[in-house]
């Protein structure tokens, strides 16, 4: 009977590769979710000043612009003129020469050691580490499927995770509508 026992739990099933690749595509993951989640933060901050620094621009433009020309070439949304003192407009965190044409401004940018990192979340099928970007939803989508092989189908642990897939979904649609 022992022989029978042993021999069982040491066949290997599709089940038990599934739990197998499910633990070392896992830790892999581990190393890639820490950095996507520290970018994925700061990309959520991005409209503030978390991890950035002062730096000053000088603009040459054309000169004689009004508000909505000057917006343009440096190209700033929603631009507004703040006040006007003699031949000098003034803007949020900068200024416009009207005679000269010269705009000096401050904007507010990551570190150059961060750019790469957050750049991830923003990859396009132009740069090469697109693919990396494809690899990494792919081995989530791994992840989230492979996990269904943990447990044995009819168990409790299963069944919970069954519905807890099922409230992650529901709650992933919600936050899509809310938006």
């Amino acid at each position: 009977m022992r022989m029978k026992d042993n021999a069982a739990s040491t066949r290997r099933n599709f089940r038990w590769y599934m739990r197998y690749l499910h633990n070392k595509v896992g830790f892999f993951i581990v190393g890639l979710v820490i950095i996507y989640g520290l970018t994925g933060l700061l990309q959520t901050y991005r409209y503030t000043n978390l991890l950035k620094h002062d730096v000053v621009h000088e603009k040459q433009l054309e000169t004689g612009l009004a508000a909505s020309g000057i917006g343009a070439g440096l190209r700033m949304p929603n631009f507004k003129v703040d006040r006007i003192e003699g031949k000098i407009m003034y803007f949020k965190d900068g200024s416009y020469n009207v005679e000269t044409g010269m705009a000096k401004y401050v904007t507010k940018e990551w570190y150059s050691w961060l750019i790469p990192f957050v750049q991830l979340h923003t990859t396009s099928t132009e740069t090469r580490v697109h693919y990396f970007t494809v690899l990494f939803g792919v081995a989530l989508l791994f992840m989230s499927v492979s996990a269904f092989w943990m447990f044995k189908p009819g168990t409790k642990p299963f069944s919970s995770g069954v519905w807890l897939t099922v409230a992650g979904i529901i709650a992933s649609i919600i936050l899509l509508l809310m938006k």
